[in-house]
């Protein structure tokens, strides 16, 4: 994540507190279930913006940290926990370089935000540095396409979305990068949906405050794209209007007792 893209969440925070795809969607409760984190062990979430995925622990984490660099997100998040009683700590800092001591979480995860990370490897290595051995590292976050083609087009609609965007990584791309990083990869799940029911381009857009100049030319590109591509991305066409699929991977890899 760069300078630009703290500047830009910083001013939309907002957003994402109120954003139905960040606060609550499919993926988190499968993963949830898949982790089933122990009563009272300790989570770091990072890249947390508002905290929605930290939150979504809380009645079984005994230990809830936010790492983020933009501080009007970690003001967001302590304002939603101190609405429901919790207590967290939260960090400002980079995915890449995060001033926390080693081996002392349980679960360390980050959704919707590694396609952000300015250098995803030292950000996941950072991740693997945090947790204990014998825990888990988790990353939920925007899929992309094995076919070049239909890659680079989703590349392009998510710079017109967001410009501070870096890479939607493939889950393929996602099992070298924990492999390298020391995780035996438990659970990789692919072809998943933030909002099965579909987002419209203008709600994506608000979201993001991505600006109707960038919302007109996401449209003509969409209309414009092979309908192999749609169907690719799973994007519904109804008349002239668009729903999205938010399409993304979940990866679950354990930090092996031999890594150091």
């Amino acid at each position: 994540m760069t300078n630009e893209s703290r500047e830009r969440f910083d001013e939309i925070c907002e957003n994402y507190v109120a954003s139905e795809v960040h606060s609550m969607s499919p993926t988190i409760r499968l993963l949830r279930r898949l982790v089933n984190l122990e009563t009272g062990a300790s989570l770091c979430d990072v890249g947390c913006g508002t905290g929605h995925l930290a939150l979504s622990f809380a009645t079984c984490a005994g230990r809830l940290v936010g790492v983020d660099p933009a501080p009007s997100m970690l003001d967001a998040f302590r304002r939603l926990v101190a609405e429901r009683g919790i207590e967290v700590e939260t960090v400002e800092a980079y995915a890449e370089s995060i001033p926390l001591r080693g081996h002392q979480f349980d679960l360390v995860v980050s959704r919707l935000a590694p396609h952000h990370f300015n250098d995803v490897n030292r950000a996941v290595a950072e991740m693997v540095r945090l947790t204990k051995i014998g825990g888990r590292v988790a990353i939920i976050d925007l899929e992309g396409h094995e076919n070049a083609d239909v890659d680079e087009f989703n590349h392009k609609l998510e710079l017109l979305h967001d410009p501070t965007h870096v890479r939607s990584y493939t889950a393929a791309r996602w099992r070298s990068i924990f492999k390298r990083s020391g995780l035996k990869v438990e659970v990789l799940e692919s072809g998943l949906s933030e909002r099965p029911q579909g987002l419209s381009v203008r709600r994506w857009c608000e979201i993001a405050s991505s600006g109707a100049e960038a919302e007109a030319e996401i449209r003509t590109s969409l209309q414009k794209a092979p309908s192999s591509f749609l169907e690719a991305l799973k994007i519904r066409r109804k008349g002239d209007a668009f729903l999205l699929h938010n399409q993304t991977a979940l990866i679950v890899g354990t930090r092996d007792a031999a890594q150091r």
